[in-house]
């Protein structure tokens, strides 16, 4: 946790992502996935308890033999702790909350791993005049930020309105598609940019989702697949046009999972097996639709790349630790406080009995 010591009303900031383990063993596996099948896939279908179970202690299992075999250790974990860091310095460097008067926590929280975000929300339920919630994915849905906006409603009930902020919409921003630009021209090797062969092709990684369900009926929960491919959309054409650019052609890189149905088409898989039908002789992947590297950026697209049979490839981490990155962030989050702050007013300003039972950690 970190603090800002400025004067006036608390209000906190969470950094909130899925999480994973980061000390691989089977006891910590085992409630993981045993969460991410209750949060997540409950949505999709429908399972009793038993089942949540099973499915959970299958994946705990599976992911343990895969990652020991190959020497995997996720860093998401880490990763999110130091751009809630990093946040934190640039909410002190730019001042700007001091001359709104309000102190302000940062904090962060996970899904399925410790801390949860719903035991960071409590903490401060009763010791914080209001909270922010920053989902570090920039595409927003149901399995997404719609768990960060469920949780907090668990928590805060009726006060939510004037207590609590999920922030969303992230992938729309231009600032954050210059960053993600600037970051991919500024990150390529040389070996990638040599003259021989046809211009290297570029791999755009997402997340994907659901488009029909078991049933064949588009989902009734909100998938965000229009995001997806707007986000994609926005990047490709940004790149494609930029002065700097070297790309011949830029392809959308969907990881899907196998459960709840028909999942997005515009795979990995596909995009790197289309560069290599097309005789292109070198590929770069970026997974823009993660804030953070995680197990599904740097180890299972990863994989892909190298297993693609495409001579020279790069796969260029996550934003992780961008400096700019963390100025936007920031920049955002100071935005989002002050309009807690006039929500705050407008809905709880006869309403601080219960804040004054408690204290700030």
């Amino acid at each position: 946790m970190v603090a800002l010591a400025v004067k006036g009303k608390q209000y906190g900031v969470v950094l909130v992502t899925y999480g994973e383990v980061e000390k691989l063993a089977v006891r910590t596996l085992v409630p993981s996935s045993r969460k991410i099948v209750q949060v997540v896939t409950r949505q999709i279908v429908k399972l009793p308890k038993a089942m949540i179970y099973a499915l959970g202690d299958y994946r705990s299992i599976k992911h343990y033999i895969d990652w020991k075999v190959n020497r995997y250790r996720s860093r998401l974990v880490g990763i999110n702790r130091s751009q809630k860091d990093g946040v934190a310095s640039e909410l002190v460097r730019s001042g700007r909350l001091a001359a709104m008067g309000a102190d302000v926590v940062v904090d962060e929280a996970y899904y399925f791993v410790p801390p949860y975000l719903e035991t960071v929300l409590e903490k401060y339920r009763t010791s914080l005049d209001g909270v922010v919630v920053v989902p570090m994915i920039p595409v927003e849905s149901a399995f997404s930020c719609g768990v960060a906006c469920q949780m907090a409603m668990d928590v805060f009930g009726e006060s939510l309105f004037g207590r609590v902020r999920v922030m969303h919409g992230l992938w729309m921003h231009k600032e954050l598609h210059r960053i993600y630009v600037d970051y991919l021209f500024g990150s390529l090797h040389a070996d990638l940019l040599s003259d021989k062969g046809r211009k290297p092709g570029l791999v755009l990684v997402i997340h994907g989702t659901i488009v029909k369900g078991r049933n064949g009926k588009t989902p009734t929960v909100f998938t965000g697949l229009e995001e997806t491919y707007g986000f994609f959309r926005l990047m490709r054409n940004r790149i494609l046009d930029d002065p700097r650019n070297v790309f011949g052609e830029v392809r959308l890189g969907c990881l899907n999972h196998s459960a709840g149905g028909e999942w997005t088409s515009d795979t990995v898989e596909k995009a790197l097996s289309e560069f290599r039908q097309e005789g292109c002789e070198a590929v770069a992947m970026f997974p823009f639709g993660y804030f953070a590297d995680n197990s599904e950026t740097d180890y299972e697209a990863r994989r892909q790349l190298d297993a693609s049979g495409i001579e020279c490839t790069q796969y260029i981490p996550c934003i992780n630790a961008s400096p700019a990155f963390f100025r936007w962030l920031a920049s955002l989050i100071e935005a989002e406080i002050g309009r807690l702050d006039r929500q705050h007013e407008f809905f709880c300003s006869n309403d601080n009995e219960e804040r004054s039972n408690g204290t700030a950690s």
